[in-house]
């Protein structure tokens, strides 16, 4: 197996993580915060969709389609305050533009040598992402931290434990 399939490997598991950890959620379910303050995870998704999308194509111009009109406007920063379901995208509708998303990183990620990978990425983000690896391996990374804030939701709701 090489790195890049390695990768991909991850990226296409992580989203099966997500999936799972969502299924039963509501479109309600997903409006509850699960602490004051903290983000639910309608905007955490949607926050999701639209980070993968930029960063991936700041190394790869458009290896990730466009995003639906007006979509990253519904999640940036002061938009994470709102709990009106209705500015929002459903769940599912959120879910599509992760996965047609992921889909496109993986493909990307795919077709990446080792020499593609030990690149510098254009966006360092501070040094989280010096190396174009790096930045692919984010997408997952960013993704798990995520499930892991929806977890926390799940128990709120009473939902049964997953992992």
């Amino acid at each position: 197996m090489t790195t890049s399939q390695l990768l991909a490997d991850v990226l296409a598991r992580n989203l099966g993580m997500l999936k799972m950890t969502l299924a039963d959620f509501t479109d309600a379910d997903m409006l509850v915060r699960p602490a004051p303050g903290a983000n639910h995870a309608t905007w955490q998704l949607g926050h999701l969709a639209t980070a993968e999308h930029n960063l991936v194509n700041s190394a790869a111009p458009s290896a990730v389609p466009a995003l639906p009109a007006g979509f990253a406007d519904k999640f940036k920063k002061d938009t994470c305050k709102s709990d009106d379901g209705s500015q929002f995208p459903k769940k599912e509708e959120i879910l599509s533009v992760i996965e047609r998303n992921r889909q496109a990183t993986i493909a990307w990620v795919r077709g990446l040598s080792d020499a593609d990978l030990e690149r510098p990425s254009p966006n360092p983000l501070g040094g989280m992402c010096p190396r174009i690896a790096d930045l692919a391996l984010l997408q997952s990374d960013h993704t798990t931290m995520h499930v892991g804030q929806f977890q926390v939701i799940r128990r709120k709701l009473g939902k049964p434990v997953l992992f």
